[in-house]
């Protein structure tokens, strides 16, 4: 079985989609990003990117969220 690539959120190109590892426990906003449901084995989507780059818009659990990428960097994904 080949080995999944681990990589942050904020370097996945728009349309991408993939799993939720874990939150880094680092980031300064963790607890409340896994109170919007940013949590592991959720299934999250690049919708689209800021026309300057921050914030990128992702699609989870049935509704679009708004991250700064520095947070979206703490967000660890294996893309689909």
């Amino acid at each position: 079985m080949p080995k999944t690539k681990k990589t942050p959120l904020n370097t996945l190109e728009v349309g991408s989609e993939a799993r939720i590892e874990r939150v880094k426990s680092d980031c300064s906003c963790a607890r409340r990003l896994q109170e919007m449901g940013v949590v592991s084995g959720a299934k999250v989507r690049v919708v689209r990117y800021a026309p300057l780059g921050d914030p990128m818009e992702i699609e989870l659990r049935g509704y679009r969220l708004a991250l700064r990428k520095e947070s979206a960097a703490g967000i660890e994904v294996t893309p689909l």
